[in-house]
């Protein structure tokens, strides 16, 4: 009997990513995926060409060619310079025509790849995927990234969770612009693939070319998994490739992948099978059951039946519209990361959470811009707007609401901010004081108006001398013992002091010039 000495996971990623035009890729029915589209009920966004009646025609939208060049050059792909249109035939009740409009062997992206961080050893199961900073990062190759139209969804319950005993055929999404992201199976681990698509996510949203809600769909990730299997006697051999459907988050994701590394081993060792033509299958997956499972035997490329699209001409993409593209290109996640990481001195944690989230880097941006018209220096501001934006707004903010939609302006972070560079309210007061500023409307609020509010809410620190002097000194008075330990060198004991004389002063002080006043008064 064979034994497995070393099992290693091998995962290509196919990502399938809604488009946020206004209409559909081939039609001028509402797109569900574009910005402003607010979730309506059943087959809404349809037309004749969505419903396949006969005698419509498909006409592109040249809005989602533009995109998909705008992701295929952040990716650092070759642009097609001219590109054609398939028909993948195949039949499910969520798609009436019998067939998918896509792209086969004239893909309008190919050849890029993207450079993705190393997992830390050690990183656990829990919160964020820790990278090791002093490692290269991996080139992970992009094959293609093509574009299609998706396809429709059947619901199982009637439309707000109720019962049904039938399926409901939703054409909604059905047409819908889909750029489909393919990777060569370069990564080893499932961090890996999650450190991918969390890059891939940022990217596509500051692009602009994505709401990125995958709750919604917006993104749908399909990992193809199997395992190089190394024998004792030094054979090696590879397990089918699974290829787990539509999972729309990242722990979804690590789950699906971690699971197959598992139980892979033991299928071969059960079956004996190898990949091979004919082998490869569809799997969903179980988030309560923590496992996936079976669903059909996967169709090989030949089963399609490609063949050109006869209602659709090829599309030649001048080099002057890729320069276009190329110039209107945004500062991308990883460049933001740098300047973060350089300009302000954040640590590479603080510089990664918010450089991946769109809205919260353009956020920040406009928060140091504010805070330095009033006087902060440009790392100061960063590192203070940075940390209230981490450790308050994320905090506050409901799940899925971006801090800049969470009714603090930029100029009221700012305000706060430069209380803090002044030393006029603690740390727990900006806390607070950011909390009150959400309650009492600071949708409009302005940094002068953030600075009154902290006055009337007695949060600016007493700056008097003289007052912190008599203070410090009924402190010490009242705290014998405490001033004794201090005097004969146990730092520890200063800290009943600092607290006695916060409490005289209403926690209106600076605890740091309190301790200094403190150590001078009994130590000289």
């Amino acid at each position: 009997m064979s034994v497995i000495a070393r099992a290693t996971v091998v995962v290509g990623m196919e990502v399938h990513i809604e488009l946020a035009c206004r209409t559909k890729v081939f039609s001028r029915a509402l797109s569900p995926a574009g910005f402003g589209h607010a979730e309506g009920g059943a087959n809404e966004c349809i037309d004749a060409l969505v419903l396949g009646l006969p005698g419509s025609l498909p006409v592109l939208n040249a809005e989602a060619v533009r995109m998909s060049i705008a992701v295929g050059l952040a990716l650092n792909c070759a642009i097609a310079p001219l590109t054609r249109w398939d028909r993948k035939g195949y039949f499910y009740p969520d798609m009436p025509k019998g067939y998918q409009i896509s792209q086969y062997d004239v893909p309008l992206c190919s050849d890029g790849f993207m450079d993705v961080p190393v997992p830390a050893l050690g990183g656990g199961d829990a919160g964020p995927i820790a990278v090791d900073e002093g490692a290269e990062p991996v080139r992970v190759g992009i094959i293609r990234a093509h574009l299609e139209e998706d396809a429709g969804k059947l619901l199982h319950e009637a439309p707000g969770g109720g019962a049904i005993g039938h399926s409901i055929v939703d054409l909604n999404r059905a047409g819908t612009a889909l750029l489909e992201v393919v990777t060569k199976p370069d990564f080893r681990s499932a961090q890996s693939v999650v450190l991918f698509c969390q890059q891939l996510r940022g990217i596509c949203m500051a692009l602009g070319v994505t709401r990125g809600v995958m709750q919604r769909g917006h993104m749908r990730f399909e990992p193809n998994i199997n395992c190089e299997l190394t024998l004792d006697d030094g054979r090696v051999v590879k397990t089918p490739i699974v290829e787990v459907k539509n999972l729309n988050s990242f722990k979804a994701v690590r789950g699906a992948i971690e699971f197959e590394a598992r139980q892979q081993p033991a299928r071969w060792l059960a079956d004996g099978r190898e990949m091979g033509a004919g082998t490869k299958q569809t799997r969903g997956w179980d988030d309560r059951r923590g496992a996936t499972f079976v669903q059909r035997q996967k169709e090989d490329a030949h089963d399609y039946r490609y063949f050109p699209d006869p209602d659709l001409l090829p599309v030649v993409v001048s080099e002057e519209l890729v320069q276009s593209v190329r110039r209107s290109l945004p500062e991308l996640p990883v460049q933001r990361r740098q300047r973060y990481r350089e300009a302000f001195g954040l640590g590479p944690k603080e510089a990664s959470a918010l450089s991946a989230d769109v809205h919260a880097g353009a956020y920040l941006d406009a928060v140091v811009e504010h805070a330095v018209a009033h006087g902060v220096p440009a790392q100061r501001a960063g590192k203070a707007g940075a940390n209230l934006i981490l450790n308050t707004l994320f905090r506050i903010a409901p799940e899925d609401v971006p801090v800049s939609e969470l009714g603090i302006t930029p100029s009221a972070l700012a305000g706060v901010v430069v209380l803090r560079d002044k030393g006029d309210i603690s740390a727990q007061s900006a806390d607070d004081l950011l909390v009150k500023v959400r309650e009492g409307g600071g949708a409009t609020a302005t940094g002068e108006q953030v600075a009154q509010l902290a006055k009337g809410l007695g949060m600016i620190r007493v700056r008097d001398a003289g007052a912190m002097q008599e203070w410090v000194e009924q402190a010490i008075a009242g705290n014998p013992q405490a001033a004794a330990d201090v005097r004969a060198g146990k730092d520890p004991a200063i800290g009943r002091l600092v607290g006695a004389a916060m409490k005289l002063a209403g926690g209106q002080a600076d605890a740091a010039e309190l301790r200094s006043m403190i150590q001078t008064k009994l130590r000289g």
